[in-house]
């Protein structure tokens, strides 16, 4: 039980970390185009080492939502947290130039409206699902190369990524707060929305089978 709840927010520390390098070189690029390109290698470390990124396996529990799902899940996400709150802040304290960039990011990211801001995490959470999905299910990592370059440059919103960009930036206060929370349930709505829609079908199966 303790060696499985470690576990889980371990991994999740680790997910984090790789996100939040993957911002850090976002944030150092000046070519938005291999910025973007180069964030991938958070995430095909993360599906290979098999780390707990809560962005990548929210979509999977419209199909497994077993107690141990959900608190894998949760306990995922605290890790995330906690890594980009010190891995972020880490970064901002040695790289002043990103932390100004992460300033500029983050600013224009609380002038958006709440329905902005979850309408844009809801597609950066249908790309997150595909990606993994991809991977886990054709073994293939075409679904990352190009799914994360496309969320980013369309301006989408991924909660875990935001969570480092704030942390750089040292942006801590109660608005940032709310706004983390915007995305991460726009991210959990858009992953499992492809996954939901392909149970409609079995549904209607089940039920004109029970009719006959």
């Amino acid at each position: 039980m303790v060696r499985n709840i470690l576990k889980n927010i371990v991994y999740g520390f680790l997910a984090g970390a790789m996100i939040s390098i993957g911002c850090a070189v976002y944030l150092a690029c000046q070519n938005k185009y291999v910025g973007a390109v180069m964030f991938s290698v958070a995430l095909l470390t993360i599906c290979y080492k098999g780390y707990n990124l809560y962005t990548g396996r929210i979509g999977f529990m419209v199909n497994a939502h077993s107690k141990e799902d959900f608190s894998g899940l949760l306990l995922g996400l605290l890790g995330n947290t906690l890594a980009m709150m010190a891995f972020g802040a880490m970064l901002g304290y040695a790289l002043p130039n990103l932390q100004q960039t992460a300033v500029t990011i983050v600013t224009a990211k609380l002038t958006q409206s709440f329905a902005s801001a979850l309408i844009r995490a809801i597609f950066c959470g249908i790309l997150m699902y595909i990606a993994v999905s991809l991977y886990r299910e054709k073994s293939t990592i075409v679904g990352i190369v190009f799914c994360i370059p496309v969320f980013i440059l369309a301006g989408f919103e991924h909660s875990i990524a935001d969570m480092g960009y704030f942390a750089v930036a040292g942006e801590w206060s109660l608005k940032g707060f709310g706004y983390i929370w915007t995305i991460i349930l726009g991210n959990s709505i858009g992953a499992m929305l492809f996954p939901a829609l392909k149970l409609i079908p079995k549904i209607k199966v089940k039920e004109k089978n029970g009719e006959n």
